[in-house]
């Protein structure tokens, strides 16, 4: 794979939110770790653990040409060639994308920032300050009305219900990455708050599960507006609708399917000027 990783284009591409940039390194809090991180990946941690958090055990020549389907995705993988999947918290990453429904990115980093001041552990690495992410104990044993304060809505009952069900071991995130696609899929949607795309962030952005294909109204006009044989007429999808519009973007980009739908994400996104980190 080629060596260098774009971190501009990697953070700020909609898979993560805890990050920030102080001089020529980004910062970011991983679970209950900090990553220090330049060009060539993590090149330190608060807890000097190895973790692969950009993915570098796939191999990304193969990736790339098995989603190089047409002048669209092309494009997009020349605009965007630092641009990297990552392999993040898995708690963390169910987390996040429970409180993103219906937010902007800028209040979903705000959201998470006043989770991690409030139920995180405060450390020092590298001469900064840090709050790690909440464990699930600790937010499974937070009243709503402290968690309501950390300014994340109606997605604060889905939040404390969600940790509980991790921290009672209803459910087991780890077991999903074990499973097929769509028994995973199905896995993770009896958590409150989380919906089929939801639980397709978790398997692609923290499971290595390729197939995953998130749709969101980006991602559905994208489909529109370039992939007219997808016959996609509508800005919200039913459930039968999502497992056809998931299979067919599988047919189409193949076993990959994942890293075509981020590259397209990031490219629409900027076109129309959105805010990142």
């Amino acid at each position: 794979m080629p060596s260098r990783i774009n971190l501009e284009q990697t953070i700020n591409s909609g898979q993560v939110f805890l990050w920030q940039k102080c001089g020529k390194f980004w910062y970011g809090i991983n679970g209950q770790d900090v990553l220090k991180c330049n060009g060539m990946g993590v090149v330190e941690s608060f807890c000097g653990g190895v973790t692969d958090f950009f993915g570098t055990s796939r191999d990304d020549v193969i990736v790339r040409k098995s989603i190089s389907r047409d002048k669209r995705v092309c494009d997009a993988m020349m605009q965007y060639p630092g641009l990297r999947l990552l392999k993040q918290d898995t708690f963390q990453c169910m987390i996040t994308f429970i409180t993103s429904t219906n937010a902007s990115i800028q209040k979903i980093q705000a959201g998470l920032k006043m989770l991690c001041r409030k139920f995180g552990n405060m450390v020092e690495f590298d001469g900064l300050e840090f709050f790690l992410f909440p464990e699930p104990d600790i937010l499974a044993h937070a009243s709503l009305a402290e968690i309501q304060k950390c300014g994340i809505g109606y997605r604060s009952k889905y939040v404390k219900h969600a940790a509980q069900m991790i921290s009672d071991g209803t459910i087991n995130l780890e077991d999903a990455g074990k499973m097929k696609y769509h028994e995973a899929r199905k896995y993770l949607c009896d958590i409150p708050g989380v919906g089929n795309k939801v639980a397709d962030c978790i398997l692609l952005f923290s499971l290595e599960m390729d197939e995953a294909f998130p749709l969101d109204r980006w991602v559905l006009r994208i489909l529109q507006e370039y992939y007219p044989d997808f016959e996609i007429n509508t800005k919200s999808i039913t459930e039968k609708q999502y497992d056809i519009i998931h299979d067919m973007a599988v047919e189409y980009f193949g076993p990959h399917a994942g890293h075509a739908q981020q590259f397209l994400f990031k490219m629409e996104r900027d076109k129309h000027n959105k805010k990142w980190l």
